[in-house]
């Protein structure tokens, strides 16, 4: 049976004081379990203070991009040996916004996902469509497109350590949510991609995440789903009683 995985991305939001409550608030709770992780995806600047904070904990920190490269030329990027070195254990790539705003690609996701793994860092690897890709019938194309170019080059245990996150772009930020039918049909078609490019005892081990205005109002609703096994939240993660809740929701 696959772990119920809640990760909460708080985008380049807090500050250190604020990040430090949020955690203490959380461990307080310990809400997490050994069916169900809970994971702070925050900015790089909180990175080591939360991982010290959490060392104890059930809690998991996770960074919310990297660089594929160990060292190098790369002023303002951070390196996997970096976030290894501080104790991270998990890094987002390929999240909508990167691709939107800072040039991210199919080929760049996949740099990243391999590098992760070289490193001993568990990629949340992102995919999803447009409003308009959706309008006209190219979600499921577009989503094969994006997870077998994400996992090109990966052993079957590596793809099977792969967390997916499906976050339909149109519904990111803007109060509106996929359908949970909706959701778990293309996070079933997701798994269906892994199994043509691995296998289908791979593709079963594969923690599949839906993110889009996910919130703890509708939360059970999508993780009852047949093929969604957690959830990548953004706004309701900002604060802890709502991201406690929602770890709390992955125990039904």
């Amino acid at each position: 049976m696959r772990n119920k995985v809640i990760a909460g991305n708080w985008k380049m939001n807090k500050v250190l004081a604020e990040a430090e409550e949020f955690v203490q608030e959380v461990i307080k709770k310990d809400p997490a379990d050994q069916n169900v992780e809970a994971i702070v995806c925050a900015p790089f600047p909180f990175l080591a203070t939360l991982v010290q904070q959490t060392r104890n904990s059930t809690v998991k920190i996770a960074a919310q991009n990297m660089h594929f490269a160990e060292n190098g030329a790369y002023t303002g990027e951070v390196s996997p040996v970096m976030l290894k070195d501080l104790g991270v254990t998990h890094v987002v790539i390929g999240h909508s916004e990167r691709r939107e705003h800072f040039a991210e690609t199919d080929e760049t996701v996949n740099k990243k996902v391999n590098a992760a793994f070289e490193h001993a860092l568990t990629p949340i690897m992102c995919v999803g469509e447009t409003l308009e890709q959706r309008e006209s019938n190219e979600t499921m194309n577009h989503i094969e497109e994006q997870v077998s170019a994400g996992l090109k080059g990966l052993t079957e245990d590596q793809v099977a350590k792969t967390i997916v996150a499906y976050e339909p772009i149109w519904a990111i930020g803007t109060g509106k949510t996929a359908s949970s039918s909706d959701a778990n049909e293309v996070c079933k078609h997701i798994r269906n991609v892994i199994e043509k490019v691995t296998s289908e005892e791979t593709a079963n081990q594969v923690v599949i995440q839906y993110g889009g205005s996910v919130k703890p109002a509708n939360v059970d609703e999508l993780l009852a789903q047949s093929d969604i096994d957690g959830a990548l939240v953004g706004g309701a993660s900002l604060e802890a009683d709502s991201f406690i809740q929602l770890v709390e929701a992955g125990k039904k």
